[in-house]
């Protein structure tokens, strides 16, 4: 039997922008490697997969190369579906459970809002390799948690063009790397980017669990509870981020691009 299968763009009000995600919702869950396979086949930075559990979703989330352990985009893009396709109505707050606890969805007219866990970046060394392999000589800031290193480089300008080595950077052990900038054109409070060769992407456009850490931390620097950020990749992404004590609030929007049936 032929199984649905949704493309969306995450982070984004316009097709062809943001963070593209494959989302399967299932009746039953599916063998791990058949999961594996899919995801390889739709070679998208994500791919998400839905099974009804305890009144919520089991959520897992699949790149090609590797399963993780929290995933923005694909959360927003999976409550989307839900509540596009009728798995949900639409006042209904989606409860996905993961890898990470419990996590939630909630829609704001155009806006879905997810309820993260903060992932803190402490300041830590960096390993000698990294800042070079960046194209980085000095950072204002290093740090690491239990995902990513978190790197403050000067301007939103070097960041922007930045071109890094990602054969170096995939033998770091780390999920990947944020980089990351204050804004300076007034609209965003700040700007990143997010490299990660080692789970199988090179740079992810738009990455919603790296702001469970620039969230934390540009409200700091910032003093501020909300703040609007710019993934600067190639794509481009916007993230509404709102402070909420051990908790970050993500905010993005969602377009579905395409739906098919997966016949294997």
């Amino acid at each position: 039997m032929a199984i649905r299968i949704v493309q969306v763009d995450a982070f984004t009000n316009r097709p062809f922008a943001g963070n593209p995600t494959a989302v399967c919702v299932l009746k039953e869950s599916k063998p791990d490697q058949w999961m594996r396979d899919v995801a390889r086949e739709m070679n998208l930075s994500e791919t998400a997969f839905l099974t009804p559990q305890n009144g919520g979703y089991n959520l897992r989330w699949l790149t090609p190369a590797v399963e993780v352990d929290l995933c923005g985009h694909a959360t927003v893009a999976s409550a989307h579906v839900l509540w596009q396709d009728g798995h949900l109505p639409e006042g209904q707050q989606a409860r996905f459970h993961t890898r990470s606890g419990l996590l939630t969805a909630d829609r704001s007219g155009e806006w879905i809002e997810l309820d993260f866990p903060a992932k803190i970046a402490v300041l830590a060394e960096a390993p000698p390799e990294l800042l070079p392999a960046l194209g980085v000589s000095v950072a204002k800031f290093v740090g690491r948690n239990a995902f990513d290193y978190l790197v403050e480089v000067d301007s939103e300008e070097m960041l922007r063009g930045l071109s890094p080595d990602h054969g170096t950077l995939r033998k770091i052990p780390v999920r990947g790397v944020i980089v990351t900038a204050r804004g300076t054109g007034g609209e965003f409070d700040f700007v990143s980017r997010f490299f990660a060769p080692g789970s199988g992407i090179d740079e992810d456009p738009v990455t919603g669990s790296a702001h469970t850490a620039l969230g934390p931390y540009w409200a700091e620097k910032l003093g501020k509870t909300e703040l609007t950020a710019f993934q600067a990749s190639a794509r481009g992404g916007v993230v509404r981020v709102r402070m909420a004590g051990d908790r970050v609030k993500l905010g993005g929007q969602a377009v579905t691009v395409m739906t098919g049936d997966l016949l294997a």
